[in-house]
């Protein structure tokens, strides 16, 4: 598997976890319409996932990862 499809399953793998968690848990504490809480649980997943890229340094990809709950860009 090439590195940018690890990168991209890595960010959709994240952001999928974490939208039906918030989605489940909005659900169930807020009586709210269907479509609202698919928004509002799609703006929580997108600020907090990690994000995956590919980065070329010395003619070299590495894949990197950055987050909200991280200081600074770590290599993976």
């Amino acid at each position: 598997m090439k590195i940018k499809h690890k990168a991209l399953v890595f960010n959709f793998l994240g952001f999928a976890i974490l939208f039906v968690t918030a989605r489940l848990l909005l659900g169930y504490f807020f009586p709210l319409h269907r479509v609202f809480l698919a928004v509002i649980a799609a703006v929580i997943a997108n600020i907090l996932a990690p994000k995956f890229a590919v980065v070329k340094i010395d003619r070299v990809e590495k894949l990197m990862m950055k987050s909200i709950f991280m200081k600074g860009v770590r290599e993976l």
